[in-house]
Parts: C-alpha cells; structure tokens; sequence
C-alpha cells in the first residue's frame, strides 16, 4: 500500500481524490493550508504529494519549492484550476513532476499517480545497480546517476520530466517517436488531447539544449509524424 498526502483546500475535491487513490492501492492523509502540509509532511512518510496550486497563505508554488528543498526526493502531482501554459511552466520549473488541470477525469488522476510510482520504482531500480556511464551525443553528456546535463562543459538546468525527455530521445537516436508514444513511454499514460504537454516540453527543452531552437541539432521534427534524436550526434 503506497502513501500519500494531499494539499488541497476544497474539502469535497481533497476527499474525492483521497476515495479513488485508495481504489489504486494508496492511502492518503489530507492537508488544507500550505503551512499544516509542510508540517503533516515532516511528521509523515509520503511517497506521493498531490498539491493544489491556489492555497490559502503559503500557495502551492512555494511548497512545492520548500519540499524539493529538503533533501528527501518524492513525486509530486500539481493540481491547477489555472490553465495558461505559464502556470503550468512554473510549476514544472519550482518541481513539481506532473500536473492536472481541473476539472480533471479521475481515470486519468489514477493513471498519473500510477505512473509517477512507476517512475519513483524504476529510480529505486537505479540506484542499486552499478551506476551506468554517462551518456555523450556530440557537445551533449548526460549523467543519467546524478540526473545532470553539460552542455560543452556547462550544466543545463532541466526539470525532471525534460530530464527523462532528452534521457529517453537520446537512448534511442534516429528513432522516431509520435507524440502518444512518447505520452505513453516518458509520461507513462496517454489521453487524446494532450499531446500539447509533448509539444510544450519539447519547445523548452530545446530552448535549453539547442544554440538555435528554430534550428535544432539535436530534438529533430519528423514532419507530420513526431520527433527523434539527431543520429549525426550520437
């Protein structure tokens, strides 16, 4: 049985979501303010913080700052009744790992969480395995152990789903992947209509990565298809 705390000042929303975690096998504790959290989250151990952005006080972006300051790693799942691309970039950036606009299906709030666990699992699986190489694609290393990107010797700073993006189009170079597969591979769920998560992480990734965006050399477009990984860097 998995853990998880919930932040959420709407009591019927933090119920709902509490009623159908326990239906994917996870408890979970409810916080109403950004200040009990924190405080429910020290006290507790939680392998999953679902975090609405509006709170009362402390809002959903500082907390979510102060958890990833501390130096235990847990996944958190970002609620936003907000749905401009800003608030969404934001909230990536301060460290959340994925988000739900409301109102939001609860199917897909259960595949989220399921593939958030997945993803905290396979870490695990990292970490007890000999520690592997990094990754070289031309100016590019990527530290997969340390989660940490050089570019010509200078780190990128990338939040973790850009992290796990470029990971998994430089594992495969030349390969080209639609933007479900990569829903479905990087993100561990896939629903019509939100491709444009693919689009909008692929847009700041190569803001980050590429001298020039609007001409990459690395995270190419295969028109009318998807993306891949540039061959000539490998």
């Amino acid at each position: 049985m998995h853990k998880a705390l919930i932040i959420e000042d709407n009591a019927d929303i933090a119920r709902l979501v509490q009623m159908h975690l326990r239906d994917i096998q996870c408890e979970a504790d409810i916080a109403v303010d950004g200040e009990s959290g924190l405080q429910k989250f020290k006290q507790g151990s939680y392998e999953l913080v679902v975090l609405d952005l509006m709170l009362p006080g402390m809002d959903g972006l500082a907390v979510c700052q102060k958890l990833r300051a501390g130096s235990d790693y847990v996944p958190i799942l970002m609620l936003t009744a907000k749905a401009s691309e800003l608030d969404r970039v934001v909230g990536l950036e301060m460290g959340a790992d994925d988000y739900l606009t409301k109102p939001f299906s609860i199917p897909e709030l259960q595949a989220r969480v399921k593939a958030l666990f997945r993803r905290v699992a396979a870490l695990q699986q990292q970490r007890e395995a000999p520690p592997p190489q990094p990754l070289v694609r031309g100016q590019l290393t990527i530290n997969i152990e340390k989660r940490q990107v050089k570019i010509s010797g200078s780190e990128i700073s990338l939040t973790a789903k850009e992290f796990d993006l470029l990971l998994h189009f430089a594992s495969h170079p030349g390969r080209v992947y639609s933007r479900m597969q990569l829903l479905e591979q990087v993100w561990g769920y896939h629903y019509e209509g939100y491709q444009h998560t693919v689009n909008s992480h692929i847009n700041r990734l190569r803001a980050k990565i590429e001298q020039e965006p609007t001409k990459p050399r690395y995270i190419l477009t295969a028109w009318g298809v998807g993306y891949k990984f540039s061959e000539q860097e490998r």
